[in-house]
């Protein structure tokens, strides 16, 4: 699959995305959330940042899913969530030849 991509600035909170695109005359919109996710919200000061982020996605918004988890710094990790209505159209494009 191609790729497109779209710089975001590292704002705190959410930031929802709308995408529409238009592939071939087929429109077809997307929705992203990019959340900053601190290391100091951890419920319990761990060693595992890993842990740390399982612990955060599983008390996420339920109507959204991981996409992609972003490089971390000293402070926080940026992720990327889609809407959990998108995901049968994201793995259909992601299996699509063009």
């Amino acid at each position: 699959m191609a790729h497109i991509a779209v710089p975001i600035p590292s704002l705190p909170g959410k930031q929802d995305i709308e995408i529409e695109v238009t592939i071939n005359g087929l429109k077809q919109e997307l929705h992203y959330r990019v959340e900053l996710f601190y290391w100091d919200e951890c419920e319990f000061p761990i060693i595992d940042r890993a842990e740390c982020i399982r612990n955060m996605l599983a008390r996420y918004d339920q109507d959204w899913t991981l996409y992609y988890i972003g490089a971390p710094t000293e402070t926080f990790v940026p992720i990327t969530f889609v809407k959990r209505t998108d995901l049968p159209l994201q793995r259909k494009l992601a299996g699509a030849e063009i």
